[in-house]
């Protein structure tokens, strides 16, 4: 997989890569071109625009679509930049292909997505009894992510902070193998991952312990929530990394990259991201949650070998969140509303909706689907059973809508890395990001009014 200009491919970027259960090379956020795409072929006089990857359909399923919709199908390479602009110019997409975690409070927030609560309230097909619970990450209520409107739908998703690790190392380090129903600490599996890592001549040949899958800022949010705190103020329009629970977060986060046991902002991956690592006998864990199971599942040997487990603890306070929910939207000012949401339709509870979980890229958008879930050989057993008790401790942490999450990111890769090689004091770290973040969400606010 390729390496975004903004650093590793990380999980986030890696799903934004992917279409369907295929592995497609896709230009990234913030980088992508701008490439049209339209198959010409079109039944009626309208024509239904998507933003998504360059290859989300092949031509024989633009046509499906086409004849199904009755229009013409037009795809543009998902692009930010270009997202942005055509959305001030009230011009927008019919459907934009985002990730609902950290995308829905920002746009939502400004007024530039289309409520579809009527649109359930119609279907036929789309039910919101239906609904996992992971999609109210696709909620917003005007302050908060959880509640409120929907603006968009998970066409599958995971608990991003479970991680899968490799019996096979566990047991040449003589090591006990994770609890498929406890949570292990954070020290607990820090203190593994420092065992299971191999060196040689100074060098980590094999990664104990991946810590990072979906992003720093994730991470450091959920180790808050499981201490018992927030990174963010009840309004979200600042981040108090002074708090003890956060606190906790950043020194656990400064003792494993300083251990140098697996991938940090100090010594980033240089496969990007942790499918060809893992593959390759070079890591024994990866926090990456059920979606990777489909990555492990390409090669038997490795199912062999893999296991599921819950994602540690921090604190006291068992949580075990969702950081992507990828899936679609539709902007306030598209002009081919009807049409998108019956592509909704098929999407997300159509045969596309029914490959995706037959095949175990991620969690089913539907609950009805779940019985479609891989459980026929032990390793789908196990990881389903894993994945089974440990959907009750999700909850949503919300993002705030004043800041984007990679910009909150940026300033973590700014901070982390000179502060922790220093030793700078965990207090004084907590105060650069502060300052830095705030500054940021001071201005998304007043952009947003």
């Amino acid at each position: 997989m390729p390496v975004s200009a903004r650093g590793p491919l990380d999980r986030r970027r890696f799903l934004a890569a992917s279409a369907g259960v295929a592995l497609a090379t896709a230009a990234l956020p913030g980088c992508a071109a701008s490439v049209d795409s339209g198959s010409g072929s079109g039944g009626g006089g309208k024509t239904l625009t998507v933003m998504t990857l360059v290859d989300e359909w092949d031509a024989k399923t633009k046509r499906s679509i086409e004849k199904m919709l009755d229009v013409t199908l037009r795809i543009i390479t998902y692009d930010v930049t270009k997202l942005n602009a055509m959305l001030a110019s009230k011009n927008p997409p019919d459907v934009v292909r985002g990730i609902g975690a950290t995308d829905a409070p920002y746009f939502a927030a400004r007024g530039l997505m289309t409520d579809l609560d009527p649109y359930f309230a119609k279907s036929e097909v789309l039910k919101v009894s239906d609904l996992a619970s992971a999609n109210d990450v696709w909620r917003f209520d005007g302050e908060k992510q959880g509640t409120g409107p929907r603006y968009g739908l998970a066409k599958d998703y995971s608990q991003d902070s479970m991680f899968w690790y490799r019996t096979d190392m566990f047991e040449e380090a003589g090591l006990e193998l994770p609890s498929d129903t406890e949570p292990l600490s954070m020290d607990e599996w820090l203190d593994l991952g420092e065992r299971l890592t191999r060196r040689r001549l100074g060098k980590v040949k094999v990664y104990g312990l991946n810590a990072t899958g979906m992003g720093v800022f994730s991470q450091l949010m959920w180790m808050t929530a499981s201490a018992g705190g927030s990174v963010f103020a009840d309004d979200m329009a600042s981040v108090d990394f002074s708090s003890p629970e956060a606190l906790k977060a950043i020194q656990w986060y400064a003792r494993y990259a300083k251990a140098d046991i697996g991938p940090s902002l100090l010594n980033p991956n240089p496969d990007g991201w942790d499918g060809p690592t893992y593959q390759a006998s070079r890591m024994a864990m990866s926090c990456s949650g059920f979606w990777f199971g489909g990555v492990i599942a390409a090669e038997p040997k490795l199912t062999e070998v893999s296991r599921f487990a819950p994602a540690p603890q921090l604190g006291g306070h068992r949580v075990s969140p969702c950081f992507g929910g990828t899936g679609f939207w539709m902007p306030k000012d598209a002009q081919n509303k009807e049409a998108a949401w019956k592509l909704f339709e098929w999407y997300f509870a159509g045969q596309p909706a029914k490959d995706r979980a037959a095949a175990g890229w991620g969690l089913p958008s539907l609950d009805s689907l779940r019985a479609s879930m891989p459980k026929e050989n032990a390793f789908q057993k196990q990881a389903y059973a894993v994945q089974e008790q440990e959907a009750a401790y999700f909850s949503v942490l919300p993002v705030s809508p004043y800041a984007q999450t990679d910009a909150l990111n940026g300033v973590l890769s700014k901070v982390l890395p000179d502060a922790i090689r220093s030793g700078t004091k965990p207090g004084k770290i907590a105060d650069a990001l502060n300052s830095r973040m705030n500054e940021q969400l001071a201005r998304g606010k007043e952009l947003v009014g």
